[in-house]
């Protein structure tokens, strides 16, 4: 995705689909907002969005859990799966720490989520920087052909200027582009797609758009299914506009799945049930 303008995302907001995607989005989260459990119980709402979304984080990732056992492990130092599910809930839950850094240093923000995915389960030279020429990507989700090491460089450069300087697209646009650009780039040795899904976060609870983290856009990436997911990537790959605009739509589809996960949350919270 490139464009010479001056601020290269505001156009992607008048695709066909976009705007309507994008208002969809805003009327959701409002609503949620606006829901009485809100005023009291937010926090609460907030911690269950966390843990529903670092669930289908990891199920996107390979790691499919049913939520009780996510909620009822306490112990995710085993291999593979367990490993993986440990990481989505580690990286839910620094994603609000990071909100200033993110807005300063895009790439700190980036190599410290790496650190907390890879929690010691990768090698220490490869934990919390890019990748160099020659050196393996574990991302088995994705198998887009893989930008080379100066590629990735200067295009994480390239994404951190435009988040350092802001734009007038919609948060949904912006988050959108966010996570697709980590996606296509696999920048770390291991853990992209959770550190992608996690920068997500990051963009839509920084932009105002879901600053208490209640609207998890992991939970609608995996209802929606993996090979949703992929296919709606690609149309993100492709940079066509028709492409770029799919991608944009099924990311505000997945950020509206997860409101409805949080509203199912309120609503259980109001009778007393959860």
């Amino acid at each position: 995705m490139s464009t010479t303008s001056s601020d290269p995302l505001a156009a992607l907001g008048a695709l066909p689909g976009v705007t309507g995607a994008v208002d969809s989005v805003r009327k959701a989260a409002d609503r949620l907002y606006g829901h009485r459990v809100m005023r009291r119980r937010s926090n609460e709402v907030t911690a269950e969005a966390a843990l529903r979304g670092a669930r289908g984080s990891a199920a996107l990732s390979g790691a499919d859990w049913n939520l009780e056992e996510v909620r009822r492990r306490t112990d995710f130092s085993g291999e593979g799966e367990a490993r993986t599910v440990g990481a989505a809930l580690r990286l839910t839950a620094e994603a609000g720490q990071l909100l200033t850094i993110w807005r300063q240093s895009p790439l700190r923000a980036l190599a410290r989520l790496h650190l907390v995915a890879a929690g010691g389960a990768s090698p220490d030279d490869m934990v919390g920087r890019p990748r160099l020429a020659g050196e393996p990507v574990d991302e088995p989700l994705i198998e887009a052909s893989l930008p080379d090491a100066d590629e990735v460089a200067g295009r994480l450069e390239g994404l951190s200027q435009l988040i350092i300087a802001g734009s007038a697209a919609p948060a949904l646009v912006m988050a959108s582009v966010v996570h697709g650009e980590l996606l296509a780039l696999r920048p770390f040795g291991s853990h992209n797609g959770l550190v992608a899904r996690t920068a997500e976060r990051i963009v839509l609870i920084g932009s105002g758009l879901d600053p208490k983290s209640i609207c998890p856009a992991e939970v609608g990436h995996a209802e929606q299914g993996r090979a949703a997911y992929v296919a709606a990537f690609e149309g993100y790959l492709s940079g066509r506009p028709e492409g770029l605009a799919a991608w944009i739509a099924h990311c505000g589809r997945s950020v509206e799945l997860g409101v409805r996960e949080s509203t199912a949350v309120c609503e259980a919270l109001q009778r007393g049930a959860a």
